[in-house]
């Protein structure tokens, strides 16, 4: 099978839930999104079998322009959680109503069509363009179906899509650089380019504002609070769950292979605003009373750390990135999942105005501690796995990286264990809170069962990316070389 049929799966996927109409718009989305799932496991069946799933054409002729793609461990882990996570995200929509719901899940699709070609592409033009693609969906998604007053959404969602846009014309201006110089953008010609320390400086700093707003890494995060809290929860676990892994991703796979001079000048530069967003992130966590931008500022802090390792250029530290990456996709889904199922209840994302609910329903509570836990890196867990890599790498470059870094476990567990304490402990709540249901249940079973199993047994996921990542570090200390 080609890889390009999942992308033709999600496109057209897209469409037919749109023309299926309101009623059916959801149950048509699920089975396109499980279809697109179940490609991507025989994708992964075939790289494990030594097959090739490449395509490769040129798309323009003057200027030469290939749609090409990169088929490999790191494409195909990214691959695979966003084609598991998006049909995730759909079934844990279906407790919701959404006026023009077909309109609604189909951008839904085809946002998840733009991010697996931005994990993929292996030509800096399809690239671009998937990247920019991807940001459309979510700004209507976002716009339309979120929360608080109407001129509320706009400001943030606005805001966001202005930050992230800007950005990207930086990075489209390096993309036009790179073309000049090698006359076209297929990725393994642009790693062969031999760039001045100069030129390595200007188009590393073009693409880290890209990629900084899209993480984000302090202090480019401005946008996120706000936006995360004014979207719907499944445009929250989009943005947090998968989109942001785009920008950590693009890191790995584009800008340190090209500019490993000026990565590595700015290592202590990088590093540093990357752990000052940990520590930040989590100090601001601890004062928030509204869930959504708890949960929010938690994720800056974990991408933060994520960040840090990409930035050591080492096996190690981009290891930990990438199995973090994964581990914090469903984590964030999982818990912004419950604050969706909270809100349905109780009408409120206020933490002051939920408690008791462990009371009336010890099952929920019991699915909700364990994510939670998760979160804060628990041994056993997925999460403990990739946080390890991550502050061994940093360990590596400067123990006191490490150190402060290694605060986001202790920082982790004040303001998640406080916010388990105020939602779901103490005296049973005025507000009725009905069981969750077996739809519900099920979103949790599964993110639950991802979190256990490869905390207890990553070894798949290992194999799977350590290969592609030794090339890439290969890559970049053969530039440090020349």
């Amino acid at each position: 099978m080609n890889v390009s049929i999942i992308l033709i799966l999600l496109l057209f996927g897209a469409l037919a839930t749109y023309f299926a109409g309101d009623k059916l718009a959801k149950t048509v989305a699920f089975t396109v999104s499980l279809a697109a799932f179940a490609a991507s496991v025989v994708i992964l069946n075939q790289h494990n079998a030594g097959l090739s799933s490449d395509f490769d054409f040129q798309w323009m002729t003057n200027p030469d322009i290939f749609l090409i793609s990169k088929v490999d461990g790191l494409s195909i882990a990214m691959m695979l959680l966003t084609t598991a996570l998006t049909a995730i995200i759909i079934l844990s929509s279906f407790g919701n109503q959404y006026k023009n719901s077909k309109a609604f899940y189909a951008l839904v699709l085809f946002m998840a069509f733009a991010m697996v070609g931005t994990f993929i592409s292996a030509d800096g033009l399809m690239y671009y363009i998937f990247w920019e693609l991807a940001l459309i969906p979510i700004y209507f998604i976002a716009l339309i179906w979120g929360s608080g007053t109407v001129e509320e959404r706009k400001k943030a969602i606005v805001k966001f899509f202005i930050y992230t846009l800007a950005g990207s014309l930086f990075m489209l201006a390096a993309f036009v650089y790179l073309f000049q110089k090698a006359g076209t953008l297929r990725l393994n010609d642009l790693y062969a380019i031999q760039l001045t320390a100069d030129e390595q400086f200007w188009i590393f700093g073009a693409f880290f504002l890209a990629y900084a707003i899209k993480i984000p890494i302090f202090p480019f995060h401005t946008w996120q609070a706000n936006t995360y809290q004014m979207s719907p929860s499944v445009g929250t676990m989009l943005l947090s769950g998968i989109m942001l892994k785009m920008g950590l991703y693009s890191v790995i796979r584009w800008q340190l292979p090209l500019a490993p001079i000026a990565a590595k000048t700015y290592m202590d530069v990088l590093l540093v605003l990357s752990i000052i967003g940990v520590v930040y992130g989590s100090i601001v966590a601890l004062k928030q009373h509204n869930l959504k931008k708890l949960l929010a500022y938690s994720s800056l802090a974990h991408v933060g750390l994520i960040a840090a390792g990409a930035y050591t250029l080492s096996v190690d530290g981009l290891r930990g990135a990438v199995l973090q990456m994964l581990a914090h996709g469903f984590v964030v889904v999982g818990l912004f999942f419950a604050a969706e199922i909270i809100e349905r209840r109780f009408q409120t994302q206020e933490i002051a105005q939920m408690g008791g609910i462990r009371i009336q329903d010890n099952k929920f509570a019991s699915m909700f501690m364990i994510v939670m836990l998760a979160s804060v890196a628990l041994p056993s867990t997925f999460n403990f796995i990739g946080e390890f890599t991550l502050l061994y790498s940093l360990y590596n470059v400067n123990i006191w990286f490490a150190v402060i870094a290694g605060t986001t476990i202790i920082l982790g567990a004040v303001y998640m264990l406080k916010m388990f304490q105020n939602v779901m402990l103490g005296e049973a709540n005025a507000k009725p809170f009905p069981a969750v249901t077996v739809q519900e249940s099920l979103v949790f079973i599964v993110i639950i069962a991802v979190l256990l199993f490869f905390g207890l047994y990553p070894k798949p996921i290992n194999d799977l990316i350590t290969p592609a990542l030794q090339e890439i570090v290969a890559k970049i200390n053969f530039n440090l070389k020349m």
